[in-house]
Order: C-alpha cells, then structure tokens, then sequence
C-alpha cells in the first residue's frame, strides 16, 4: 500500500512475497533508515547500529521461591522486565542494571524509548506543524527521556574510562562496553568512533536487547495461562528433561522440541515490533510493478502476515503444534514468519534474545505451577490488550499466582 504521509511518501509491506522481494531481492536498495525526531534525539543522530547469565535467572527463581512461601500474586511482567534489564546490562556494562543506575529509577527507561520511537510527531510528516509536537507533550517528553538517557549512558561510560582494568590477564572480565572503548582508543576501526556514536551503539543494546525479551516472556506465559493443556504439556517436557537436576543447562535446552514450538508461536502471534522499524528507499526502483520514488518510507506489516490466512492455518488461534517438524522458522529465510525481520536490517540480538527467553521461560515452568489471582477465574478471560510502541508489550501488567512444584 502506497500513499503520502503528509510530505512523505510512505510505503506499506504486507504480504510474504512483497517482503521477500524488499529484502532479498531489493535488500541494498531498501536497507537505510529515515531520521525521525525520535531517533535523531534518542539515538544521537542515528549513529547506531539496529541490533544471559544463569546467575541472573537464579536471582529471578530465588525470589519467586520466597514469593511461594507467601501464597500472593505477583507482578510477574515487572519481574521480567527487571530480569532481562539485569541479564543485558550484565553483559554490556558489566553490571546488573540497578547498580549501573544507582537507584534502579530508569528501570522503564527502555520502555519509554520504544513508545517514543513509535509516537506519531507532525514535525515528521508536516513540518511547519511541529509547534503541535510542542503543545501535545511530545518534544517535552523527548526532551526528558533523552536527559534522563543521556546522564545514564554518559556515566556509564565514564565508569569504564575510570576503571583500572589489566585487559591481558583479565580478558574474561571485560563487558560489550569495555571492548567498544578498546576498539575506540586504538583507533582499530575504519571509521571515527566518536562519543555519541559509543552511547547510541550501547543505547542499541540495552533497550533493544532487554525490552523485545521481557514483552516476549509476558505474551507467552499469556498464552500458556489462556491454554492450561499446552502449559501442562510444555511442563511434562521440560520437567521430564531436568529429571532431579537442581538447574537446567543448555543441553537441556536443545532437547525441549515443544518449548521452542510454544516460542515460535508466540513470536508469530506477538512478534516483538509489529510494525518493523522504518526504512528508507536509497534511489527509485521497479517494486512489484510500481514505481516507487527515492527516500520514500517503508514499513513492514509483520503482524498482518504472520496472522495471514493464505499463510496460515487458523491464523489467529495459538497452537504451538504448527512447528513440529514444520522446517519455517524466525531467522530471516522465511519470508511468511519474520518476527526479527530479515536482510541487512534484520535484528542482530536475535541470537542472545532467543536464548535468554528460552532458558528463562524453561525455569518459570519448570520450578512451578502458575493460576491467575482470582480463584474461580479462566484463562481465556485474560486481557490481552497491547501498548502502541515500537514493541508492542501488554498494556496492563501480568499478575500471576506462582506454585512451587513438588514432584
């Protein structure tokens, strides 16, 4: 679908086929980005690059044990949400994410980026409206959640300037961060890695890394509460891989087939940017017969073809059993499942991303029983409502029930 946002010429990708055309066919010619005011404020001039631990996931099982002993529901979308904050900024900072923000008070800070960088601004598409910006909120908002950004990102770069680390005998010890003012202090690179350009990268990796994990988690434990016989199911597996074990490990993982069919088909019913982040055409082409202009904006319907009933069947019901031994999966090669887009701009994390939800939805399952607060309440009556943002996260937090597991 072709039109005129405003000054801007717009075009909408919503089927398999025009999608593998885009970004196989015509990969290079689709592959920049327009600048927004979002993503000018937000990531430093669009300088960045699109995009774990076991200990941080026993932090999250150790205290939902604590949390059993008291019989309460919990805010488990808040949990997530704090789990995959700390996982990733384990792994970019060095640190877990309340000691690298001090107070822990930025913890929706990711959130507030990914409603940010979907908000509608008229400056974008009619710019001599951009007053409205002003007087709907919108520039105040960026203006505030870049300063917020800006102090947490400055300072944890200074950190890592300040601190005395021995690289050669220590190499394990060194964080994403670390080895990003490595590579800039050496000057190892074919281009200028400039400070805003080191903050925009990190920024990437914080907020793209954690936010997409924990709305995934929330959506698929969703669906396993609206479906008691699929969530039995997932935990006869997973229980009968783990065995006695105390903990679960990667080859555990590898063995647990239905899981990974409950995730794909979470991920197609709730891919994690629904509307993919906006490209940019880099000259005139022939696109499925029409002529589409240079620097026209284009958005992929990820959401729309993935519940396509020409693609799939029963498209908009949840059933895992779709994917076993069905060789179609998220990587990018498929053009009907592109939960993490595809070509050069498909999403970098998607490996760490997968494997941090894997492991961590394989605990929640496996260590306990979950039910909704109210006793005498179904599964199927649980809002599903989303968050229009970048990633589409449910709109009201999940509260659950959590019940240790006695074998």
């Amino acid at each position: 679908m072709f039109f005129y946002f405003g000054y801007a010429p717009t075009l909408v990708v919503s089927s398999a086929n025009m999608a593998r055309e885009m970004m196989k066919t015509h990969d290079i010619l689709f592959s920049n980005r327009p600048k927004t005011m979002a993503t000018n404020s937000l990531l430093y001039g669009c300088t960045d690059l699109a995009f774990s631990s076991y200990e941080e996931v026993s932090i999250l099982i150790n205290k939902l044990y604590d949390l059993c002993l008291k019989g309460v529901s919990i805010n488990l979308s808040e949990l997530l949400i704090e789990n995959s904050n700390n996982i990733v900024t384990r792994c970019v900072f060095g640190k877990k994410f309340g000691e690298v923000d001090g107070k822990g008070k930025s913890s929706e800070l990711p959130r507030k980026v990914m409603v940010l960088l979907a908000a509608f601004s008229w400056e974008d598409y009619f710019p001599f409206l951009g007053w409205i910006d002003i007087l709907m909120g919108f520039k105040p908002s960026l203006k505030s959640t870049c300063g917020e950004l800006d102090a947490f990102l400055d300072q944890v770069v200074e950190e890592h300037k300040t601190m005395k680390r021995d690289d050669d005998k220590n190499p394990n010890k060194k964080d994403f961060a670390d080895i990003l003012l490595q590579l800039q202090k050496k000057n190892m690179l074919d281009f200028e890695l400039s400070h805003d350009n080191l903050k925009a990268i990190l920024l990437d990796m914080f907020v793209g890394g954690s936010d997409t994990t924990s709305t995934t988690l929330e959506w698929v434990m969703a669906e396993l509460i609206r479906n008691p016989s699929i969530m039995k199911k997932a935990q006869e597996e997973v229980r009968r891989v783990v065995g006695n074990k105390s903990k679960i490990d990667v080859n555990d993982i590898n063995q647990m087939d239905y899981l990974k069919c409950i995730l794909k088909e979470s991920l197609r019913l709730y891919p994690p940017v629904p509307l993919s982040a906006p490209r940019e055409t880099l000259e005139s082409l022939k696109f499925g017969g029409y002529d589409i202009s240079q620097k026209t904006r284009v958005f992929v319907n990820v959401w729309a073809i993935q519940r396509d009933p020409k693609l799939w069947d029963r498209p908009e019901e949840f059933i895992p059993e779709r994917f076993t031994k069905n060789p179609v999966d998220f990587i990018g090669q498929n053009f009907e499942f592109i939960a993490f887009g595809g070509g050069r701009r498909g999403c970098l994390g998607l490996t760490f991303g997968i494997a941090v939800v894997e492991y961590v939805l394989a605990n929640l399952i496996c260590w306990f029983d979950w039910r909704l607060p109210t006793v005498n309440a179904q599964g199927e009556d649980l809002d599903m409502t989303e968050v229009n943002a970048l990633t589409a996260f449910r709109k009201n937090p999940l509260y659950l029930v959590p019940i240790l597991y006695s074998s």
